[in-house]
């Protein structure tokens, strides 16, 4: 199905004057098939050894003055608690080809230092480690996702890392584990064989990589309670012949994925990406017209993989997404720092939308990063810390998480600027387990609401509630000076007029309206 025609509905309490803009639609939310729902990992996050995602955000110095246990960072998890990640990628990303393993168990003060080449080479002391890591995940209680080395590793280094965690047994590894703190297994499940292999991850060809994943995976291990789902490394964005080599070559039954990159660029330039703020509607225009590119790539890539996979066992794992700006001015280029606006909200909303409506392909995403790196939920300066903008959505939509996925037919107005247009609105819907009907909105126009009048097949409701993520301009953000600029507030502007939903759906706002 075509992204425009599956979108949804919302409103708000307008002045008259503001509605007199406003374009009407009528959309349908369909009963859908039962079977189908949204994966709770869709909604996945990312942290690599990169600036200030591990030390100096989850991890830090041990004197600084803030809640921790250990050196992790008490108040960053307990937010992310509160939007219920399902996973956290580690330790990379680029990172992860330089990492080895062993560099990072043991005692620390005896650990080995290396140098992060690929990220501004910084001295990496290697504090944090795998058992940090997995201490975090099970604080988060969300599922570790690791990527495995294979740029510059071995195939016995991603084995025996393997074994160390998920084995039950009497062996070297089991028991060099349990010398360092946990006798038991930690069970880790999803394990990616390298990372952006056709780039920094070792400049491969697809046919070189397909092989070497199958040699990779087959000495990668399920022991007893541990089955491992193992995602390849996947495409650049819009490169289809490295799906198609992929699916081609590697047999179904050693894939539980493959993945998918693809960032939103402000100007669609490397070389000169755009500021995250500041920028005039041009710039927003272009940044929201990049993003609803992910729907035709993801479309593609799909089509693809029902070649050689018709039955959908292997998922479109899409780990690493969002908005990347120009770093923020003064701060380290290779530290990947920078602000996060309303734009990147309407950017994430309309994204997961997208990948709800491919939820039938689509069963794990992470966005790029957690804390202090491009898109970030988290932001922080020492002892300070504030919620993005991008934060507030995936807390909007944790509904979707595991629920029952129920399509949307509508036709989308136009959003224009100049000569270029774009669709205005998109949308998702899923049915929770208590009957509840979630209905997620972005109008990525910058001036106009639209009114919505829809069904709701095979529901009985009786009334509407939501909330909004909205602001005054586009370019509006949360700094450390005012910590609350962009926020949620409640939204009162659906109601039920005979059996239909009516909604007015404000300019540049993010919706999610609940049916009971």
């Amino acid at each position: 199905m075509k992204f425009k025609k599956l979108l949804a509905v919302a409103g708000l309490g307008l002045s008259s004057s503001f509605s007199s803009f406003a374009q009407s639609i009528v959309m349908n939310v369909q009963a859908g098939d039962p079977k189908l729902q949204i994966s709770k990992h869709i909604y996945g996050q990312f942290a690599e050894h990169l600036g200030r995602c591990i030390y100096g955000g989850f991890w830090v110095d041990e004197n600084l003055n803030v809640p921790k246990k250990d050196r992790l960072r008490l108040d960053i998890i307990e937010a992310l608690n509160k939007i219920k990640i399902p996973n956290l990628r580690w330790p990379g990303g680029c990172f992860a080809d330089t990492y080895h393993w062993r560099d990072g168990i043991g005692p620390r003060n005896q650990r080995p230092k290396m140098l992060n080449g690929t990220w501004g080479d910084v001295v990496e002391d290697n504090s944090f480690g795998t058992h940090e890591f997995l201490e975090l995940c099970s604080m988060l209680k969300c599922e570790p996702y690791l990527a495995g080395n294979m740029g510059s590793g071995t195939v016995a280094e991603m084995s025996n890392w393997i074994e160390y965690l998920n084995l039950n047994g009497d062996t070297p590894l089991a028991k060099l584990r349990a010398q360092n703190g946990h006798p038991d297994p930690f069970k880790v499940s999803f394990w990616g064989v390298g990372n952006e292999s056709w780039g920094c991850g070792g400049n491969m060809t697809p046919e070189f990589y397909a092989d070497q994943y199958k040699q990779y995976a087959t000495f990668a291990k399920s022991y007893p309670g541990a089955p491992l789902r193992k995602i390849a490394s996947g495409a650049n964005g819009d490169d289809r012949n490295w799906t198609e080599v992929c699916m081609k070559k590697i047999p179904v039954d050693q894939l539980w994925g493959i993945s998918l990159h693809y960032y939103t660029l402000p100007t669609g330039n490397w070389g000169k990406k755009g500021p995250a703020t500041g920028f005039d509607e041009q710039a927003y225009f272009s940044t929201v017209k990049n993003c609803l590119r992910m729907d035709e790539i993801v479309a593609a890539h799909s089509a693809i993989m029902d070649k050689y996979d018709p039955n959908k066992k292997v998922a479109l794992v899409v780990d690493e997404w969002g908005v990347w700006t120009d770093v923020e001015p003064g701060t380290n280029p290779a530290f990947l720092y920078q602000q996060n606006t309303l734009r990147d909200a309407l950017v994430a909303g309309t994204t997961l939308n997208i990948f709800n409506n491919h939820c039938d392909r689509v069963k794990m995403a992470e966005l790029a990063q957690a804390i202090n790196v491009l898109q970030s939920l988290v932001l922080t300066d020492k002892e300070k810390m504030l919620l993005t903008p991008t934060y507030h959505v995936f807390d909007l939509y944790q509904v979707h998480q595991d629920a029952q996925y129920l399509p949307l037919k509508f036709t989308s107005p136009d959003y224009v600027l100049g000569n270029e247009k774009i669709q205005a609105l998109n949308a998702s819907a899923s049915k929770d387990k208590d009957g509840i009907v979630h209905i997620s909105l972005v109008n990525l126009d910058p001036k106009k609401s639209i009114k919505i009048e829809s069904g709701i097949d095979g529901v009985t409701w009786k009334n509407a509630t939501g909330q909004i993520l909205t602001s005054a301009k586009f370019n509006d953000y949360n700094s450390f000076d005012n910590p609350n600029k962009v926020k949620l507030a409640p939204f009162k502007g659906a109601k039920k007029r005979g059996n239909k939903l009516e909604v007015e759906i404000p300019a540049q706002s993010v919706v999610v309206l609940a049916l009971k």
